[in-house]
């Protein structure tokens, strides 16, 4: 419609008489005014206001006035005043409300998505500090001052480790938007840069343990054979000090001793992260056999025996690492300084100066002291009338009368005193007599309590299935299938 026409329209509705306006009016509103009569009668108040807001809007439509636009007349829809006319407004009000609430939402959900992240990793080499790395990317102190004390899980960025990762996200214009670090193995640490400053958050990383099985036939060394099975260093000490309360690993292991053991490996993100916990072992040296399967009682994971009893005796049966071990236990020992022949009443461990020398058991410290013959030498009272004594000692880290704790370092190998090379000389007393510490019966710890024992006994199934599936060969399988009949490996046994 063009600004002429619109013209011409005006000056036509300008002629019309005020008569003219009010019958044209009146034959228009007439079918609505019996509609407002029926309203009013049914609800008087609402029907009333409302017929006069459409009445209102009729007049103003049709007296004349200026427009502002030249945009053509909007199309008026007449609704019939139903009797339900509240409730009509009360839902046209909610879809109002619902749709603003889904438009904030909206808008909510969009401003909380994460930003797509530009990570630039850094790797810390050997010597690198937290500032060096800051400016190697372009970041200034003040950041990283700002950064360390935002609270107490970014103060840990301070401290560093050659091959810890650290991820920047620094934009050309924006600078500084975030940085990623590893918490621990399960937790990422994100610090990001905001409209309020910077801020920390941590977000859970997902492992995934698999469990898996292996098992080795030792021929020179407990070491050798664990490598040939895949097992790493830390893991085969891990399986030796379960069984280091039956085995002496230092003088005990044999040429055909096996072992089996299942155990977790922990996966993050596809790539294998480190070795889990054992979760049941088995080791047979020299003909016997002994298992043990990973329970919690309550007091934190440990090593049960099959029928419930502790791993953890009273007693080590050897105060220190296995690793380098030179003699055995000998009653008529050719001594080589005295040149005599006399009971070696004890084992001599040989190993490097300085070695971490532990206390066998429980107890006190009744003598600590130093003399020509011994050397630096430690005893140590225990119950049950045993005496343990560690001699030759390079150093003494207790003193008379401390009290001990199995395991706890209480000196260092040495060769003092009558001693030809480094090597501790440790001997165990009973009731004043010289025992061979590899062989002598140790006190039994006491076994689960029977409120316990279904549900180790359901754990450890499974378990010691697996260690009979990875290891078959094994004495105690093969007396199972004595028993059971079976001469052979086939599935029916």
């Amino acid at each position: 419609m063009t600004k002429h026409r619109m013209a011409t329209r005006r000056q036509r509705r300008a002629r019309r008489s005020p008569a003219e306006m009010g019958q044209a009016l009146f034959s228009a509103a007439a079918p609505l005014i019996e509609r407002v009569r029926d309203g009013i009668r049914a609800r008087p108040g609402l029907s009333a206001a409302a017929v006069g807001l459409v009445v209102a809007g009729l007049a103003l439509g049709w007296f004349p006035g200026e427009r502002e636009t030249a945009e053509p007349a909007a199309q008026v829809i007449h609704l019939p005043l139903a009797a339900s006319t509240s409730e009509s407004s009360v839902s046209l009000a909610a879809m109002a409300e619902a749709e603003e609430v889904a438009a904030l939402t909206a808008e909510e959900d969009l401003a909380e998505a994460p930003a797509e992240r530009d990570w630039t990793v850094v790797t810390v080499q050997p010597g690198q500090t937290m500032e060096r790395i800051f400016r190697q990317v372009g970041l200034g102190p003040g950041l990283l001052h700002r950064v360390v004390h935002l609270d107490d899980d970014t103060r840990g960025l301070a401290r560093i480790r050659p091959g810890d990762q650290f991820a920047f996200d620094i934009d050309a214009d924006e600078g500084f938007r975030a940085l990623r670090a590893e918490l621990d193995e399960e937790s990422w640490l994100f610090v990001e840069q905001g409209a309020d400053g910077l801020t920390s958050r941590i977000e859970p990383r997902a492992l995934d343990r698999r469990v898996v099985e292996s098992s080795g036939i030792i021929s020179s060394s407990l070491f050798n054979a664990a490598k040939a099975a895949g097992l790493s260093d830390s893991m085969t000490m891990r399986l030796a000090n379960i069984f280091g309360w039956d085995i002496d690993f230092a003088l005990d292991i044999r040429a055909g001793d096996r072992f089996a053991l299942v155990y977790e490996e922990v996966w993050r993100e596809g790539q294998y992260l480190r070795d889990g916990p054992i979760l049941a072992a088995r080791f047979t040296n020299q003909g016997e056999t002994f298992e043990a399967i990973r329970f919690d009682a309550g007091n934190g994971p440990d090593y049960f025996a099959p029928d419930g009893r502790p791993m953890r005796k009273a007693f080590l049966r050897a105060p220190l690492n296995f690793t380098r071990v030179t003699s055995n236990f000998n009653p008529r020992r050719f001594h080589p300084i005295t040149r005599q022949v006399r009971p070696h009443n004890g084992t001599d461990y040989g190993a490097p100066t300085g070695t971490p020398v532990w206390a066998a058991g429980d107890g006190r410290v009744i003598r600590s002291a130093y003399n020509n013959v011994n050397g630096h030498y430690v005893f140590v009272q225990h119950g049950n009338n045993i005496i343990t004594r560690y001699l030759h000692l390079s150093r003494r880290d207790v003193r008379q009368g401390d009290r001990v704790r199995q395991g706890q370092t209480i000196g260092a190998v040495g060769m003092t005193g009558l001693a030809t090379g480094p090597h501790l000389h440790y001997e165990f007393l009973v009731n004043g007599v010289h025992r061979n510490p590899r062989t002598v019966d140790l006190p039994d710890a006491d076994p689960l309590p029977s409120d316990l024992m279904d549900s180790f006994l359901a754990a450890g199934r499974p378990l010691l299935a697996r260690l009979d599936y990875v290891d078959p060969g094994s004495p105690l399988m093969l007396a199972q299938r004595d028993q059971t009949g079976c001469e052979d490996d086939s599935a029916s046994c």
